[in-house]
């Protein structure tokens, strides 16, 4: 393939622009997981709203599609051909009352400072580094809002956007409603988001983080815990997950090569409240490491301990429609301590509350009335990749008779981004209304590198 002559683009744009082999093109292009690099023909590094319409009015005018990274956290594909438009340094993030705007490239630890300031707490995930348009667009789960207040996507207010076209628009409900709605859940399908405002809550502490069980009593837990998520107010969240740990420095001496099964509690009242509450899972069975007490809300990470720099990894998820007997059945046999599970975690959340409420103003996220939600995650190279991979699908095999196809973008996966892998998880009428507005804002499906959406009549 020809490309196309970048002088004039580096002329008009402020953030350098760089082929393969320049300085700073591999830092550029790195994201969270070294196993799937991106390799585009052109990457421009965006320092202004100006520079991502030059880019993609640049990229129209060549017939190049376009990739987009702020943090890198869910690469589908490596962008090849692609002009690849990095928004990390459109990082601003500012607070006013209770609204928050985010630049296209802020990650959550940011926000989460800022609003803290105010006493005040945005719908942010299980990983602060993350991005927040990514997270948000994807839907967004809370391990500490979720519950109370639904998925992150639910309250944005405004999005500042391209389109493919290289016009900059504001999609809000009063403005260009439908891509609004198809915004909102639909991950990075129409264009660059360049800001982004949302609502904050005034939650400025919690009462959690983690609890961590011996794998010997993996079964023990995981039915106490099946018995205690319905009993469960509104304002607690949790999720569960079975880990076998690697012998990390960094974690606490007895998670070091640990076979645990990891509880994530998280309550919005008091802590007298919160330890009643609490008080069946801690008699579930005998705790190896207790970290629940009371947190800053800009202390969410210590939930999940979620890795933080990049990792060679493996990821999957899947919906579960049910938890009955016969499922925690199931995934005992195939990550308990009698099994030969080579990933490092298979995780439960629960769902349920203001996850299964529309929004004020209803948006594109396919999820509601999923009870729960699967995740894995493997580490290791590309020789790890096809056993990570079997032991996986093994499990989803294994749980075919509880799974619902409907899922939460926000964990979709590599292996997820085909056509039947998409519509599936959409939804046939999600999809086709996605699909008609994908049609309207970007009909020669410029935006492609994602778990895309074809346009669609």
């Amino acid at each position: 393939m020809t490309q196309p002559n970048t002088a004039e683009l580096a002329r008009a744009v402020q953030g350098a622009v760089l082929r393969p082999g320049d300085p700073g093109y591999a830092e550029e292009c790195a994201g969270f997981n070294p196993i799937h690099p991106l390799t585009p023909a052109i990457v421009v590094a965006a320092e202004s709203v100006d520079d991502v319409r030059h880019a993609v009015r640049f990229a129209r005018d060549n017939s190049m599609p376009v990739a987009v990274k702020a943090t890198g956290h869910q690469v589908v594909d490596p962008a090849a051909e692609a002009l690849l438009i990095t928004t990390r340094r459109l990082d601003e993030v500012t607070v006013a009352g209770r609204v928050a705007r985010a630049g296209g490239g802020a990650r959550w630890q940011q926000v989460l400072d800022e609003a803290a300031k105010s006493g005040l707490a945005p719908i942010a995930g299980s990983a602060p580094s993350v991005g927040v348009v990514g997270y948000s667009l994807g839907g967004g789960l809370s391990p500490v809002l979720g519950r109370k207040y639904g998925y992150a996507a639910d309250h944005v207010r405004r999005i500042e956007i391209v389109t493919a076209d290289g016009e900059f628009r504001v999609a809000s409900a009063e403005s260009e409603p439908e891509l609004f709605w198809a915004l909102r859940g639909g991950i990075g399908n129409f264009g660059v988001v360049t800001a982004i405002e949302f609502d904050l809550f005034p939650h400025p502490r919690f009462y959690g983080g983690a609890l961590y069980f011996p794998g010997a009593d993996t079964e023990a837990v995981l039915r106490a815990w099946r018995e205690w998520v319905p009993t469960l107010p509104e304002e607690a969240t949790t999720s569960v997950m079975v880990q076998r740990l690697p012998p990390m420095p960094e974690l606490p001496e007895p998670l070091r090569g640990a076979f645990v099964v990891h509880l994530r509690f998280a309550h919005l009242g008091e802590a007298a409240e919160a330890e009643r509450l609490l008080a069946p899972m801690r008699a579930a069975a005998p705790a190896v490491l207790d970290l629940i007490g009371e947190k800053p809300f800009t202390s969410i990470a210590e939930i999940h301990l979620d890795p933080v720099d990049p990792i060679p990894h493996f990821s999957g998820g899947a919906s579960l429609g049910e938890l009955s007997d016969a499922t925690v059945g199931k995934l005992v046999e195939l990550t308990g301590p009698d099994s030969d599970c080579p990933l490092l975690g298979v995780e439960l959340r629960a769902l349920g509350g203001a996850f299964d409420r529309e929004p004020a103003v209803p948006n594109a996220v396919p999820s509601r009335g999923v009870p729960f939600a699967l995740y894995a995650l493997g580490v290791g190279g590309p020789d790890a990749m096809p056993t990570m991979e079997s032991y996986f699908d093994r499990i989803v095999d294994a749980l075919r008779p509880w799974t619902t196809t409907r899922r939460t973008p926000t964990f979709l996966v590599e292996r997820d981004a085909t056509p039947g892998g998409v519509r599936a998880a959409y939804g046939d009428a999600v999809h086709d209304r996605l699909a008609a507005v994908k049609r309207a804002y970007d009909p020669a499906n410029t935006f492609r590198f994602n778990h895309n959406i074809r346009p669609g009549g």
